[in-house]
């Protein structure tokens, strides 16, 4: 991917200097329990964690501390803020096509974990997307966890966030809403399939901005959507099960398979249309 001396967001939240202390801790058996419920069954990191700390007496405080990233990781950081500058112009001028403004979400950086408005964010959560603040929470430590999953190369990373704004772009637009409120309607079963339908549909939209984002820079060099397709299929619910002794079971997905997640990527790449990431089709 061509990023270099290009434009860098300005709506990054850097708290890597910042450390957070809690009076509460999980035992051995806590942690393993919450590791089986983010990476097994895929629930999310955010209420596992702050429910299982939520019963316990805990006092949580941020302090700052000198922070000397390495010259490694101070080069990723680079590269997230263009990826996310690029981000910021793609679906201002989508956007602008429906004389709507585009309301640009944060990217916060930060080490080990961080307070959030929907909970504490902890480093083995992975990325993720916080509607009720509509920040993006990043622990690049993640980077390394993506490759040692078979996904490497800066596109990969550049899907990863992408697939968050897409988040976003449902938060934004009500999509999200909706669901939550089919959501509430439904059994579990149910609700899993509609969450798969919103991360399938995330997949999309990161295929779009991919899409449009060429047209727009011609940032793409050989081989970086196909580092976005290997990323998608290290993160399908089928290929984590498997990878955690678990068998693939397809009402406990929560984000689709292996190769859902990358046809859907694939479909908004080939379109760069948001009308053809409707995975709904109508169920919402």
């Amino acid at each position: 991917m061509k990023w270099r001396n290009r434009r860098r967001s300005r709506n990054i939240d850097d708290r890597r200097g910042q450390r957070m202390k809690s009076g509460a801790k999980l035992s051995i058996g806590g942690i393993i329990m919450a590791l089986i419920a983010i990476f097994v069954f895929k629930q999310d990191p955010m209420q596992v964690v702050s429910g299982m700390v939520g019963g316990q007496s805990s006092s949580t405080s941020t302090e700052r501390a000198n922070y000397q990233p390495s010259a490694e990781e101070q080069d990723v950081y680079d590269f997230v803020s263009v990826v996310l500058a690029d981000t910021e112009d793609t679906w201002t001028q989508i956007f602008r096509q429906s004389n709507s403004k585009y309301p640009q979400p944060t990217l916060v950086i930060y080490r080990d974990m961080t307070p959030t408005a929907c909970g504490t964010g902890q480093a083995a959560s992975g990325p993720f997307y916080c509607p009720a603040d509509q920040k993006i929470y990043l622990d690049l430590s993640f980077l390394g966890e993506l490759k040692r999953m078979g996904a490497s190369g800066d596109f990969a990373v550049a899907y990863v966030l992408a697939h968050e704004v897409g988040h976003h772009i449902q938060t934004v637009t009500g999509i999200s809403k909706k669901v939550r409120t089919a959501q509430s309607q439904t059994n579990k079963a149910g609700q899993n399939a509609l969450q798969v339908k919103m991360e399938l549909q995330a997949d999309c939209l990161a295929g779009v901005w991919a899409n449009q984002t060429q047209q727009r820079t011609q940032f793409l060099e050989s081989g970086d959507l196909e580092e976005a397709l290997s990323a998608a299929e290290a993160v399908g619910d089928d290929t984590l099960m498997k990878r955690a002794g678990v068998p693939p079971r397809r009402e406990n997905f929560t984000h689709g398979s292996s190769k859902e997640r990358m046809d859907w990527f694939n479909r908004g790449a080939n379109t760069g249309s948001f009308g053809a990431c409707d995975t709904f089709r109508g169920s919402i």
